[in-house]
């Protein structure tokens, strides 16, 4: 049987169009005020399909450290866990809630020198909108060198529970050393060894605390024959030592804090003690649980 051509090229053109015409369809759009798709706060899954916690990294500047190599280190050490995604500003100057309406925990690698340059500093409203976004319920963690940022704001010392200031705060050459569980039930350190080392790292002693303020999980004791001689120094090491508070933690409002002293580089921060600390301290500080396991060699 015979085909008409033009029949045929009719009846091919109408299968065909309702595809064409899908395939023109502009991609569906987030609703308004909705986050948009890959942004902060759509909460991507993580393992078990659980939504993964949301964590900023505020960095871009911190006096006498590499803060362009730990803050990847940071990143990869949350990240590996598959329970956070994480993004990272360099730029925090003039921020406010908005910036951090999307997350449920910031991590600071910041430090603006000994409080000496105010181009540093954050401003009123940055400042603001941190210890709102704290008080509120959400978590911070405090990295290293960040407990010297800030020296002419009087409440970022309440938030973070002992810093370096002027004549408060020092360590001797980096070395290895054991640190001690002092809580053994919160949930960061449950489940821990009773002790473990860091190695070749710097030991912060003699930092400014509000003793009344914070829970220290962990110590080490802080050698003072490590020290080299400084005459007329107000903070040279009397006696044979003491036990000096690394890892604590601080409650502020109805928000967590949770602080490390340890990683002074990005050397020191593949420690099994480091990893596990910082990755329980940030689900901690995020939710008031962790679910995060240690790795085998941390645990009891």
């Amino acid at each position: 049987m015979k085909c008409d051509k033009t029949v045929l090229l009719a009846a091919v053109l109408a299968m065909a169009s309702p595809l064409w015409i899908h395939a023109q369809q502009p991609p569906a759009q987030p609703a308004p005020g909705a986050a948009p798709i890959g942004a902060p706060g759509r909460g991507g899954a993580g393992r078990g399909g659980a939504r993964r916690t949301q964590v900023l990294i505020i960095t871009g500047q911190s006096y006498l450290h590499d803060w362009i190599g730990t803050t990847p280190m940071l990143k990869k050490a949350l990240e590996d866990t598959g329970h956070f995604e994480v993004r990272v500003t360099e730029k925090f100057r003039g921020a406010g809630p908005e910036t951090l309406a999307p997350y449920d925990v910031v991590l600071l690698n910041y430090s603006d020198g000994y409080g000496t340059n105010p181009e540093l500093g954050w401003g009123d409203r940055a400042n603001s909108a941190l210890l709102d976004f704290v008080r509120s319920g959400k978590g911070l963690v405090a990295y290293h060198f960040a407990l010297s940022a800030f020296y002419n704001w009087p409440e970022y010392e309440k938030l973070t529970g002992c810093n370096w200031r002027a004549n408060q705060g020092h360590h001797s050459a980096r070395h290895d050393y054991i640190l001690e569980i002092r809580d053994f039930d919160h949930p960061i350190t449950r489940g821990l060894r009773a002790s473990f080392p860091q190695y070749n790292d710097e030991l912060y002693a003699n930092l400014k605390c509000q003793s009344n303020a914070i829970h220290v999980l962990a110590t080490a004791y802080d050698d003072h024959s490590l020290y080299t001689s400084r005459p007329n120094d107000p903070q040279t090491p009397v006696g044979p030592g003491k036990d000096e508070p690394l890892l604590w933690t601080v409650n502020y409002g109805s928000g967590r804090v949770f602080v490390t002293a340890l990683g002074h580089d990005a050397s020191t921060m593949t420690s099994p003690g480091f990893v596990a600390t910082l990755t329980r301290g940030t689900e901690w500080a995020a939710t008031g649980k962790v679910t995060i396991l240690p790795p085998t060699e941390m645990m009891k």
